[in-house]
């Protein structure tokens, strides 16, 4: 009880710094894919430090599965923020302004839709928050790793399906392909092999994703297109729709109980 206090304190405190981030709110906007990117060695440092000699790590562990989900999340948000296939640098927010923008049929240039400042609440709830979540509740709640993975098989699934239309490349597009369904159907495929009634759990985290996409989307054009609510409000929702799988299904066992 007192550890699990202890990491509440530490996540409400990392997000807390993050968010409210005492005068560096404009540094954190433009670099927090890089941040991310640089974390990912002391991430697995942390597991591979901290895990007993006598665990190995598979797809049956599920802290494991949610560190990776989280570390396949940022390699991905390197490629689609930072630098693309083509060595472009930051052009997810171009290409997916003018996608936008093209629906509506918008032609000013002026008119930004997916500001900066959105990109890093949903990068740092829907993926950081979502992920951080799955990793301190892995070892007594299942679903939230869950919905990492279907938060990860929904985005890839939206990248391949805009790359088919389009017929070109997006940002995050290669990634999408050769991590996120590898893995995320790999591990789909562990749960239903080991845990009873495992199907309703993911289908329910594949629709959590599904909703959370709908919102990610509708509620940019709700707050910078129809301007029904501030931006901070859009903020707001998301940051609520990170944290409901903490509450669902809490009776559900993970992997790692049933190894062996």
């Amino acid at each position: 009880m007192i550890n699990t206090k202890i990491a509440l304190i530490a996540v409400c405190l990392l997000y807390f710094m993050l968010w409210m981030p005492l005068g560096q709110y404009d540094f954190l906007i433009d670099n927090w894919m890089k941040i991310g990117t640089y974390a990912v060695p002391f991430l697995l440092l942390s597991f591979f430090s901290a895990r007993p000699s006598t665990t190995s790590p598979n797809f049956f562990n599920t802290q494991f599965i949610s560190l990776l989900l989280l570390v396949a999340y940022i390699l991905h948000q390197y490629e689609e923020h930072w630098v693309d296939l083509y060595g472009n640098y930051y052009s997810f927010f171009t290409a997916t302004n003018g996608l936008l923008k093209t629906i509506i049929n918008v032609k000013n240039n002026d008119v930004i839709l997916l500001t900066r400042e959105a990109i890093f609440v949903i990068n740092t709830s829907l993926v950081w928050l979502v992920g951080t979540l799955a990793i301190w509740r892995s070892s007594s709640h299942l679903f939230p790793t869950l919905a990492m993975a279907g938060m990860t098989l929904v985005n890839a699934v939206t990248h391949i399906l805009a790359g088919v239309l389009s017929q070109s490349y997006n940002p995050g597009l290669l990634t999408a392909v050769i991590l996120f369904i590898p893995l995320t159907l790999t591990y789909f495929n562990a749960v239903l092999k080991t845990i009873n009634l495992a199907r309703i759990q993911i289908i329910s985290a594949i629709g959590w994703a599904v909703v959370g996409h709908m919102i990610m989307v509708g509620g940019l054009f709700a707050a910078n297109w129809f301007a029904l609510f501030p931006e901070y409000v859009y903020f707001g929702l998301l940051i609520l729709w990170s944290v409901v799988p903490a509450f669902l299904f809490q009776n559900s066992d993970p992997l790692s109980r049933q190894e062996g």
